[in-house]
């Protein structure tokens, strides 16, 4: 039987996991809700129109309770970031809006999924308000980041995105670490690739970082990106693939990180985030991470004080 997977907020990133996870053919049933209840429900049917275009699934728009019954929701509510504005600008409008969601929750005993930016702060904040355990509630984290890493990479050495195997740790963010020192293309250590420039890559790590913005700077959002990054992790989760990947959870000391919620290599499969597995970084990568879990720690307290 296929996964009931809930989707809370039904603005451009909400409506566009939902359409990349109805392709995908990882749903059962769809349930969309929105505080815009005509919205949610006119998503619905438009979605629910194209059943033929797709693997089975039940689409239908439901009340906020109804998501308690589902086997995974998403939380894609809140507003999207505005031109030149960091992900943690967004923290004070989106802070509030996942904290109510994560007490609508509580006790759920399914997988939340964040998507919601800032990502990584929105993800500690819904699971200290659902009182879930950190494995059940994951963000997105880097999991973008370092598809938009791979993608850059593997046309600046002209091979297949699959070829090539590198990481973004830490914030969704303007702290994030890519680990260099790691990354290879097939068995090849990308630093031994013949022609590979090593002084370029805090050029490209900038160009990754800078992704988001330049979209929003010409369309307004980004969704359908993150909408199939999204629809993957969920794949993941109802199909339980245990696969390694970048996502954000609550930390308990992997990397010496407790606390705070960040993106490390993480075996994700139907009971969320089970296990984080410290990657292997040089010293400038680990005081990196270091400083990226100190920009969420200090975001965090803000938001609390």
């Amino acid at each position: 039987m296929k996964a009931r997977i809930g989707i809370i907020g039904t603005g451009w990133v909400g409506t566009s996991v939902a359409f990349s996870t109805l392709l995908a053919g990882h749903a059962g049933e769809l349930w969309l809700h929105d505080l815009r209840a005509d919205v949610a429900e006119g998503e619905a049917l438009d979605l629910a129109d194209g059943a033929a275009f797709y693997p089975r699934c039940s689409v239908q728009a439901v009340p906020l309770a109804q998501m308690r019954e589902a086997d995974i929701v998403v939380i894609a509510a809140g507003r999207n970031g505005r031109p030149d504005e960091s992900r943690l600008d967004l923290l004070r409008d989106n802070a509030r809006v996942a904290a109510g969601i994560g007490r609508a929750l509580a006790g759920f005993p399914g997988v939340i999924v964040v998507v919601t930016n800032p990502v990584d702060v929105l993800t500690r904040l819904v699971t200290a308000a659902s009182g879930l355990p950190p494995a059940r509630v994951l963000g997105t984290g880097t999991l973008l980041d370092t598809a938009r890493l791979r993608e850059r990479l593997a046309g600046h050495l002209k091979v297949a995105t699959s070829s090539v195997h590198a990481q973004v740790v830490g914030e969704h963010g303007d702290s994030s670490v890519v680990l260099w020192s790691g990354a290879s293309v097939g068995a090849v250590p990308l630093r031994q690739w013949p022609g590979w420039p090593a002084d370029e890559e805090p050029t490209v790590a900038g160009h990754m970082r800078r992704a988001a913005y330049d979209v929003i700077q010409r369309k307004g959002a980004t969704n359908h990106a993150i909408g199939l990054v999204t629809a993957e992790l969920l794949g993941c989760i109802a199909n339980d693939e245990r696969r390694l990947l970048p996502v954000s959870r609550v930390q308990d000391g992997a990397c010496g990180i407790r606390g705070v919620a960040l993106s490390l290599p993480t075996l994700v499969g139907k009971g969320g985030a089970v296990q984080v597995l410290e990657p292997g970084m040089d010293a400038a990568e680990r005081e990196a991470l270091a400083a990226s879990a100190a920009v969420l720690e200090r975001a965090f307290a803000w938001l609390a004080g």
